[in-house]
């Protein structure tokens, strides 16, 4: 067990206590580091510790310091031993430039945390819709009215304009054709009859988030991305909606949500889950085409904050060992006649999780030994 003491303050040094077993601290650690821009608290940590997920042990500010995490590009990290044990002593630069170091890559994740958004399918497909726009316009742009079905408002108020981008499911196939019938229904739904042109988009990918469709199984949520703005001019049915921005065009078929203010921690804490969920796994990759991942991307997990997983949980990745003949124990001229054996599985790096939905959650690879792929499962990260 790690136990620590860090404090900031301008101009003097600062030790910060590590009484930890020597299996913490890397075998090729160095006896001192100079913080440069692009680094994270993980990965300085990572240089020390064997176990980089537990910086939170090492850079806990004493009572009296209001932010533990002020390191900037330039201090200095210098390693010592006091009592017996190793203690890390930093010396703050006297001239400091730019912001302070963050946890992890959080400006890669931004697009994620902001415009992104995991729901219920049935949420969607109950959701307010636009069904027109002004002057017989085919699309809305910045600045121009457009007209909205079923929505409970009072003028004055702003609403997210989304847009349906993946369907996420479990990793397995028995329930396949469940979550197919499900989709196709949401697409063929009374509320989504406009003729949007997303309709097709959408239908076709379906299951895009798993590159074999075999892998497909039960529903678990649906991710819209925000894509624009509107503010209620006249309430009704359809109601007038002034569009206040938009980063791209906006159809009719589109869907109104509540606008989210705040929709993600500004800090992060790894930390061990307070319990292990069933049969997690990877399900998606944010950028969809791709057949694996690596450091640094995001990737979709089949849990949630119904499993107990939060913001900062952290979790090692390891991908699920192969099935392969065993040609020793049962030789065979045919295919269908080996003996298979299911081998180990192997460990690929760690996963922390960044924002949590009912039952899924988005996680980033904060480090690995090879690439993740589509079905890695997430155990414990020791």
């Amino acid at each position: 067990m790690i136990r620590k003491s860090i404090g900031l303050l301008a101009g003097m040094l600062v030790t910060v206590a590590v009484y930890a077993a020597g299996a913490q601290l890397r075998a090729d650690h160095p006896d001192s580091y100079t913080v440069r821009r692009g680094d994270t608290l993980w990965s300085i940590s990572a240089r020390f510790l064997s176990k980089p997920w537990l910086w939170p042990e090492i850079w806990q500010a004493n009572p009296q310091v209001h932010n533990p995490h002020l390191i900037y590009p330039g201090d200095v990290l210098d390693l010592s031993f006091v009592n017996g044990g190793p203690a890390l002593k930093l010396e703050p630069s006297i001239h400091r430039e730019g912001e302070a170091i963050p946890a992890i890559p959080v400006d890669q994740l931004k697009p994620f945390l902001k415009d992104s958004r995991v729901v219920d399918p049935d949420e969607v497909k109950n959701a307010p819709y636009v069904m027109g726009f002004e002057e017989g316009d085919l699309t809305g742009t910045a600045g121009r009215n457009l007209y909205v079905r079923h929505i409970d408002a009072q003028p004055g108020q702003r609403w997210a304009i989304v847009r349906p981008t993946h369907v996420f499911r479990t990793y397995g196939g028995d329930e396949a054709q469940e979550s197919d019938e499900m989709a196709a229904n949401l697409v063929d739904s009374d509320v989504a009859t406009t003729n949007s042109p997303w309709q097709e988009e959408w239908a076709t990918d379906i299951g895009r988030s798993t590159p074999n469709h075999a892998f497909r199984g039960k529903t678990l949520a649906m991710e819209v991305t925000v894509i624009g703005e509107a503010e209620v001019l006249r309430g009704g049915d359809p109601a007038t909606l002034l569009l206040l921005n938009s980063k791209m065009e906006i159809r009719a078929g589109d869907r109104l949500m509540p606008i989210d203010d705040n929709p993600y921690d500004p800090y992060y804490y790894p930390h061990p889950p307070k319990s292990m969920p069933q049969n997690g796994r990877v399900i998606a990759f944010a950028q969809e085409r791709l057949t694996q991942v690596g450091p640094n991307d995001v990737v979709v997990l089949s849990i949630g904050s119904k499993d107990g997983v939060d913001n900062g949980t952290t979790f090692s990745l390891w991908q699920p060992g192969e099935q392969v003949p065993d040609d020793v124990a049962h030789n065979s001229w045919t295919r269908y006649d080996h003996k298979f054996v299911t081998l180990p599985d192997e460990y690929i790096g760690h996963v922390m999780i960044f924002r949590t939905f009912d039952r899924v959650s988005y996680g980033v690879v904060m480090d690995g030994l090879k690439p993740v792929q589509i079905g890695a499962r997430v155990k414990m990260p020791e």
